[in-house]
């Protein structure tokens, strides 16, 4: 169980070194060799830092891998971002930092607790759910978001 904590630490340490490097590239898209708990990362890395690239990009970024079924209860891409502005999940915009634990995981889906410290240095617990797209397309084997739970506040970190 630690090993298996320690493996997902370092890659999802690794898909950051990557997404810092490629900081002004283009928006990562789904592609079936990224892993669960990478999406995960790309997701919040890319909220961490919102309006790195352009204004709102990493809401886009979030939105690029939100499972089709996920886009059909939040979306269009307006609708999210005015969701993500919420103050539901507002404090995921520009947050200072976050860790991703694996909880569980089957052949098809995983589910990780995702814990942000925000801006004003309060913790946030999430489960975040991803499930692997079966359907025949562009995303077929792609790992995407199927939920992700309600904020719960932890507490102040100081």
């Amino acid at each position: 169980m630690m090993l298996k904590k320690l493996q997902v630490t370092f890659k999802v340490f690794f898909i950051s070194a990557i997404l810092i490097s490629n900081a002004n590239a283009e928006l990562i898209k789904p592609r079936s060799d990224i892993k669960p708990a990478e999406v995960v990362e790309i997701q919040l890395a890319g909220l961490q830092k919102n309006d790195q690239n352009f204004k709102d990009s990493g809401i886009e970024q979030t939105w690029n891998f939100a499972h089709p079924s996920n886009k059909k209860v939040t979306g269009p891409l307006d609708r999210f971002k005015r969701m993500i502005k919420g103050a539901s999940y507002q404090m995921m915009i520009n947050h200072l930092s976050h860790t991703i634990t694996q909880l569980e995981k089957g052949d098809n889906w995983a589910q990780f607790e995702v814990i942000i410290l925000d801006r004003d240095k309060i913790y946030h617990k999430f489960n975040w759910q991803v499930e692997k797209y079966l359907v025949d397309g562009p995303l077929k084997d792609c790992w995407l978001t199927t939920m992700v739970s309600s904020p719960i506040p932890l507490g102040s970190s100081i």
